[in-house]
């Protein structure tokens, strides 16, 4: 019987059928939210250098406009 390990939880979730984990890899609705989560509040983030060639069309960061001044 396959096995599964949250990420969030580390709950391990044993299957017969994929149909039985339908929040995988995650062990429920509740574990799949908190790593959305997580994402939106930039606690994850994919960093990788740009190449130079893209470095000078990368935008630059402004602040939002009610933040100036």
């Amino acid at each position: 019987m396959p096995t599964l390990e949250c990420p969030t939880c580390r709950a391990k979730v044993s299957y017969r059928e994929l149909a039985e984990v339908p929040y995988r890899p995650f062990c429920s609705r509740r574990c799949k939210l908190i790593d959305l989560g997580r994402w939106l509040n930039e606690e994850y983030r994919i960093s990788e250098e740009l190449p130079p060639e893209l470095e000078d069309e990368a935008p630059e960061r402004r602040l939002p406009p009610d933040a100036e001044g």
